[in-house]
């Protein structure tokens, strides 16, 4: 493994048994693109850790960390439904992408499992997500109303992550060990795994570009990472009109892919969808996306974009 220039907070080894099979002996990180510039499709990852904020010593749940080259291997069971907000303006809950939850689902799925842990009523918000979902056909079950949070997820037919604080929900992740059994419904039994804003941003490598103050504090900024590169939900263009002083969305980006090794973030528009079946992801919507690589300009992207690209590194 190549050597980082960036300290580790102490912590734990997390012992061999609990590790997911799929965790390799090294890592793949995102730098400098290659030689000659190039478009989006040239950038590469190169041998080395990839570090996602820090860990307490002692708060380490089991089985974790996952390899981020784990995660470019060949994924073919992996179903994703990445949706960038819930609500567009004038429009009702998840009405945006009812047509592409549909076909997402399918016949198939009878019952979805919903997690609501990123909001702090999470009563209210399970009926709002259970009439919406009830509407298209599908039941809904939501896990904080299970004994069980662990079975509820081991018995999974489909995962509906919902949108609110991204620090609540992952703490919550974290604090019931659900990580690992997420991981294993989705990237191994091919359970459909649908993210809205928050739930989008778990599903990627870490949460470190989320647009959320870091209300409570999570054991670690690593998140589920069913793809290796990290999304920037409800993403703003700048108002060339506006007097604000406070930094851009894409000023804060560029912040982030100032620090070495760090990965590509995808900017979703809100009415923007990245669908990823298997090794291949497209992007949907009504909305453009605008793609940032490290020490590259951002791209924009129209809706039917392939950035299957992004889940190999090729």
């Amino acid at each position: 493994m190549a050597k980082s220039n960036i300290v580790h907070s102490p912590h734990p080894r997390t012992p061999a048994r609990n590790r997911l099979s799929s965790v390799g002996g090294s890592a793949a990180c995102w730098d400098q693109p290659p030689p000659g510039g190039g478009t989006s499709r040239g950038a590469r990852p190169r041998a080395g850790p990839l570090v996602f904020g820090c860990r307490r010593a002692g708060r380490m749940p089991s089985r974790l960390p996952i390899s981020p080259a784990s995660i470019m291997a060949s994924q073919p069971s992996r179903r994703l439904l990445l949706v960038s907000n819930s609500r567009l303006y004038g429009e009702g809950y998840l009405e945006h992408c009812e047509q592409q939850m549909r076909s997402f689902f399918g016949g198939k799925v009878n019952r979805v499992l919903f997690i609501p842990y990123a909001l702090y009523d999470r009563d209210a918000y399970a009926k709002t997500a259970r009439e919406k979902f009830e509407t298209l056909g599908y039941g809904l079950d939501s896990i904080h109303e299970s004994s069980d949070p662990v079975e509820a997820i081991r018995k999974s037919e489909a995962i509906f992550v919902g949108g609110g604080n991204t620090f609540r929900l992952l703490k919550t992740l974290y604090d019931l060990n659900l990580i690992p059994e997420i991981r294993e419904r989705v990237l191994h039994a091919g359970v459909p795994y649908m993210g809205s804003s928050a739930g989008t941003n778990i599903a990627t490598i870490s949460i470190n570009t989320t647009n959320d103050m870091p209300i409570v504090f999570p054991p670690s900024l690593e998140a589920l990472g069913f793809v290796p590169f990290n999304i920037n939900p409800h993403y703003l263009d700048p108002d060339v009109n506006s007097t604000h002083m406070g930094e851009t969305r894409e000023a804060r980006i560029l912040q982030y892919h100032e620090e070495p090794h760090t990965p590509p973030v995808l900017g979703l528009r809100e009415g923007s969808i990245l669908l990823v079946e298997g090794n291949k992801a497209t992007l949907l919507g009504r909305s453009k996306a605008r793609l940032f690589l490290r020490g590259q300009t951002p791209t924009e992207h129209e809706p039917g974009t392939d950035f299957s690209f992004l889940l190999n590194g090729s």
